[in-house]
């Protein structure tokens, strides 16, 4: 008989208050080991409360939570010898070079001598640090320092590590370059515990997401079933006149017209069969199509069916 792998974390009734106001309210949750999880929210959610909690830098008011099969609450001390943190800001000194930085993470950790230089060298070549080895941190740009911080975290050689939205201020670039640093993570059996609003890193990053508002989780999932939550799937025609638009609207009755745009949306669930059937009929009654776009519900459009709130990307468009 096969027994299946412990999950990496498990959460049953965690609950967490600050005075009169309700943060966490019964979360049940469970992380397989050597898979990203990310974790969803509005600012103000709990996702960085929830983060503090399983990171043993909080206690929770109730609830059952393991950590690679042991109990936080009893076993702080085995918990924290497995796992790394990156919180939302760099926590690196500036005054010291990124080799210091590391060594003396590694002090902090009481390896010995020969194993921090060990560490220090393999950690600066895997994240590309290695000729800003020697230079003081506030040299660096912020992609830099994010990986010099999730460096610093991976000092301890720890087998889950929790991000607490690790890509925020950093450019399309950076944030790439990290999303790849993570892919390799994961690849080496390390299990990542993220906590985003950019929901294309979700998209790209997660095996299974959560959306955590109001203090409860409202939808779990891979990304591929979160995305089926959504309504607004949708082809849009653009058409030369509106003589055009007038036929193709005859043909389609149902779909929203925009006379000013010259546009027909037509609700679709973005299947090729289903686009085969429009272009056929509108070929039939020799409609003409100048233009035509297909929209399928996105991470976003689930964010903001849930919760209410646009996304950063989104807010930033408004």
């Amino acid at each position: 008989m096969t027994v299946p792998p412990t999950p990496a974390v498990s959460i049953s009734g965690l609950r967490k208050t600050f005075g009169e106001h309700t943060v966490l309210a019964g979360i049940d949750l469970e992380v397989a080991a050597g898979t990203v999880f990310s974790l969803l929210g509005p600012n103000g959610a709990g996702k960085t409360t929830m983060v503090r909690i399983l990171a043993t830098l909080s206690r929770a008011d109730s609830g059952e939570i393991r950590v690679a099969g042991h109990d936080l609450a009893h076993e702080p001390d085995a918990v924290r010898r497995l796992i790394g943190v990156t919180g939302q800001y760099s926590a690196v000194d500036d005054v010291l070079t990124g080799a210091e930085n590391l060594r003396l993470m590694g002090r902090l950790l009481h390896l010995g001598k020969s194993e921090i230089a060990r560490r220090t060298t393999r950690l600066l070549e895997q994240f590309e640090l290695t000729a800003a080895a020697h230079r003081r941190i506030a040299t660096y740009s912020g992609g830099m320092r994010r990986r010099l911080d999730l460096a610093m975290s991976l000092m301890g050689e720890p087998r889950i590590i929790f991000l607490d939205e690790p890509t925020t201020g950093l450019d399309p670039h950076s944030r790439r370059e990290m999303w790849q640093v993570i892919r390799n993570l994961v690849a080496d059996g390390v299990t990542i515990f993220l906590t985003t609003q950019y929901l294309e890193e979700a998209d790209q990053l997660a095996d299974r997401i959560a959306v955590l508002h109001n203090g409860k989780i409202v939808a779990a999932g891979t990304p591929g079933e979160m995305k089926q939550l959504a309504p607004g799937g949708h082809i849009k025609l653009r058409f030369a006149d509106r003589h055009g638009l007038a036929a193709a609207a005859r043909a389609v009755p149902g779909g929203e017209i925009d006379t000013d745009q010259l546009t027909l949306q037509v609700p679709s669930d973005g299947s090729v069969g289903t686009l085969k059937q429009l272009l056929d009929q509108f070929d039939d009654q020799a409609i003409g199509i100048d233009e035509l776009a297909i929209h399928t519900p996105d991470l976003d459009d689930v964010f903001f069916a849930l919760t209410g709130h646009p996304t950063i990307e989104k807010a930033a468009l408004l």
